[in-house]
């Protein structure tokens, strides 16, 4: 089959497209023809081994053990091992890989049956891969740490990325009033996923707005989380789920002290895959309360390929990706 495959740490040049074998079919696994997959930011800092504890989390301290990466797939089960109950060959499945070895930019991968749940039915396959990561991170975000509620009033910063632009959509499905935070040549597209409110930050300083929120959601952490305490209500609650590394580990490490020294609840999230969270987001899919954003669909007129993956990783590092980038894998004929 054909992958992408790393043997370096380093830029999108260290990704080459090769042949490699298939993998083995094993007792608890369920192999899936892989149709589309998705890039996320957890795929450009595997690929250049940064921040260095990514190395130590998952192996290979000088030369990367992961050499097929990609966490997002939808596709076809090819095949089933003998302990598999939930899946039979033929199935559409769509999954989260970040537990299950990773593996998603190649043509088949072997996951473990947890890893799956059955594709929303009313969406492509390039659609259904740009789900997993993104939309678990938003979902388990606001219901999990952000304890969202009905009538809530939400802000998203980062509301344009590939997580923030599934967040919109979810708190909206939860009865929130929603105010996004992104730059000028997004605000469209924010109306289209239903943003109540929109604040251009190019414009305008969003910590001095005058408004304070239930529940402040930032996919892109840049900037303190002090400059965020007087915009959070006294029961309000701050959530990192994206951003600055720096940032990330910070409130990671000392968020209960940030937490009273702010006098407000601050929480940063670490995303757990799961199925029953999978085929949540598949009903919001289903009842058309998510729509997945997929921009530059076309590199130079032609659809994204998996040779593609690297250029497609290059755009997203570059921080200025429109929701999210999809990949055709195996395009029906």
């Amino acid at each position: 089959m054909k992958a992408i495959v790393q043997t370096e740490y380093g830029s999108p040049d260290v990704l080459n497209l090769q042949e490699v074998d298939k993998p083995i079919v094993t007792a608890n696994g369920v192999l899936v023809r892989v149709r589309a997959t998705s890039i996320n930011a957890g795929d450009w800092h595997l690929m250049r081994g940064d921040p260095f504890i990514s190395r130590l989390m998952f192996g290979g301290i000088l030369k990367p053990k992961i050499q097929i990466l990609g966490m997002d797939i939808a596709g076809q089960v090819e095949a089933v091992g003998k302990d598999v109950t939930q899946f039979q060959v033929g199935d559409e499945v769509y999954g989260d890989l970040s537990e299950s070895g990773f593996g998603a930019f190649a043509e088949y991968v072997c996951a473990t049956e947890a890893a799956l749940a059955f594709k929303p039915t009313n969406i492509s396959f390039e659609q259904a891969a740009t789900v997993p990561c993104a939309a678990l991170t938003a979902l388990q975000g606001l219901r999990d740490c952000g304890q969202i509620k009905s009538g809530q009033k939400v802000l998203i910063n980062g509301a344009s990325g590939g997580v923030g632009s599934f967040a919109v959509q979810i708190a909206k499905a939860f009865g929130a009033e929603v105010t996004a935070v992104c730059s000028t040549n997004k605000m469209e597209m924010m109306k289209t996923l239903g943003a109540d409110k929109i604040i251009d930050y190019t414009q305008t300083d969003v910590t001095k707005n005058g408004q304070q929120y239930d529940l402040i959601l930032d996919a892109a952490a840049y900037r303190s989380v002090f400059d965020y305490r007087s915009m959070l209500k006294p029961d309000g609650i701050y959530v990192l789920i994206g951003g600055s590394i720096s940032r990330l580990f910070q409130v990671l490490l000392f968020g209960s002290v940030i937490s009273r020294i702010m006098g407000r609840k601050l929480k940063c999230l670490m995303a757990k895959p799961n199925r029953s969270d999978l085929l949540i987001l598949k009903d919001l899919i289903e009842a058309e309360k998510i729509v997945p954003f997929i921009v530059g669909e076309l590199v130079q007129n032609r659809i994204y390929n998996l040779s593609d993956v690297p250029e497609a990783i290059r755009q997203l590092e570059q921080r200025q990706v429109r929701g999210k980038i999809a990949i055709s894998v195996w395009r029906a004929a």
